[in-house]
């Protein structure tokens, strides 16, 4: 779904009873669909007619216009019946105590009267992105089980869908595969894919990681070894080569492997033979080679510090993992997803607040990284919303959002200037030409002040 459309679909339901403040709530929006209730049972109708993503509500609803009963209740039936829905509680400045209480019961944000335009449209807006991606997360954790985009994997970046499409071509094949990425970002996911998905499935996928084994045994390790072959050889020996036969052999951090086993492992894939260690007898074996590296073997091989040849052999196809920093909503859909299994066994959500540190945050370890402050946060938290601060994350966030604001209210107060210029003042032509209804721009003309020659007599 495009950007139009996710925006067209939108749908708004303002529960306000004042006739008003209903119309200057409705005439805030003209991009989404907005629906009208002035009491509980109209709410209730209309979420079950329209199911909205967010809800703005008055606690001060008929026939208790002047309490907080009404509005607590169809907060509590909001909850019980569409638990996912946003729900932004709009309150006069001397009700914040109900308001915070609102929040408690599970309401998402709050918003203090008189009716600012602007603020209450950026705080909609917020709220529908939330409840947007939080949906995202829905479908993708519900296909993370079937095929799409892949098993145990979320995505919906343009670039891990690609990925995920360039899997499904490659693993039939019985091409060696080379797997790139930072460290974290699930390189072994994508290998255990490529065989999965492979005709090798139900033959063994062997790992073995390159970096973890000291240079001394990693030899013995791949290619096994017979008995008394050196000290300590008290027995015949199986390697990790012997052992996939079959199957696939992964061989996890490539980048780390030392030059003499480097040629060893290059005569391997030429002629698909190896010996054990102190055998004089070649084995042959019938293996599809997948490798990953965090390294860039480029870099190294023009420091003579990892074959080209091997290279060649292991890169038949590359397939580059993206950071988790260059993967757009996706870093939240991980996230949700992993809060979503949490140890505690409470529902429990990020605030807004986490939301943005989450989204600002460069996430240097990645995925692995997500995941330790996501279940830390998750263990040491008490209640049931993850801050910013429970993840170790500063709000750096805020800073932004005001200076976003700023350069917004300078662009629409030119843009507004412009077309009441263009129009000789004309406020039906002007709103035209800014694609935004009258009402609208007469609250924005407002709120910027603006005054310009054009105007002069109206």
């Amino acid at each position: 779904m495009n950007e139009s459309e996710t925006q067209s679909a939108r749908t708004l339901l303002i529960v306000e009873d004042d006739p008003g403040l209903q119309s200057q709530m409705r005439w805030c929006f003209d991009d989404i669909n907005v629906l009208v209730a002035g009491t509980r049972q109209e709410a209730k109708k209309a979420l079950t007619k329209h199911a909205p993503s967010v809800v703005t509500l008055d606690l001060g609803l008929p026939p208790d216009p002047g309490g907080t009963s009404e509005g607590f209740q169809l907060l509590a039936d909001i909850r019980d019946k569409s638990p996912h829905t946003k729900i932004i509680i709009v309150t006069g400045r001397e009700e914040r105590e109900p308001a915070l209480q609102a929040i408690a019961s599970g309401a998402y944000d709050f918003y203090q009267k008189p009716i600012d335009s602007q603020t209450l449209q950026f705080a909609v807006d917020r709220a529908f992105r939330l409840a947007e991606l939080e949906e995202q997360n829905r479908v993708l954790s519900e296909q993370s089980t079937g095929n799409t985009p892949l098993p145990g994997l979320l995505a919906g970046s343009p670039s891990m869908l690609t990925l995920c499409d360039q899997v499904r071509r490659v693993a039939p094949t019985e091409t060696n595969v080379l797997i790139t990425g930072e460290t974290g970002t699930g390189k072994e996911i994508i290998a255990r894919n490529v065989h999965k998905l492979s005709p090798r499935a139900e033959a063994p996928l062997v790992t073995i990681n390159c970096a973890a084994i000291p240079e001394n045994l990693l030899e013995s390790e791949l290619f096994g070894h017979e008995k008394g072959s050196f000290t300590g050889a008290h027995a015949r020996k199986i390697g990790k080569v012997e052992a996939a036969n079959g199957g696939t052999l992964f061989l996890d951090e490539i980048g780390d492997m030392p030059s003499p086993l480097q040629a060893k492992i290059l005569r391997f894939l030429q002629e698909r033979t190896f010996e054990r260690i102190g055998a004089t007898q070649s084995l042959s074996v019938d293996v599809r080679v997948v490798a990953a590296t965090h390294r860039d073997l480029a870099e190294m091989i023009e420091r003579n510090e990892f074959r080209e040849d091997l290279y060649f052999r292991l890169s038949e196809i590359c397939l580059e993992l993206p950071p988790l920093r260059d993967r757009g909503s996706d870093v939240f859909l991980v996230a949700q997803n992993i809060l979503n299994q949490n140890d505690s066994g409470r529902a429990m959500r990020f605030t807004q607040e986490a939301v943005e540190a989450i989204e600002a945050y460069a996430w240097p370890g990645n995925i692995r990284e997500l995941e330790n402050r996501v279940r830390r946060a998750a263990i040491l938290t008490d209640s049931d919303r993850i801050t910013g601060d429970a993840l170790e994350l500063a709000p750096s966030n805020s800073e932004s959002v005001r200076k976003l604001k700023d350069v917004r209210a300078a662009a629409e107060s030119a843009a507004i200037n412009k077309a009441l210029t263009a129009t000789g003042g004309n406020m039906s032509e002007a709103s035209r030409l800014l694609g935004v209804s009258r009402p609208t721009l007469y609250n924005l003309i407002e709120k910027y002040g603006l005054k310009t020659d054009a105007m002069e007599g109206l």
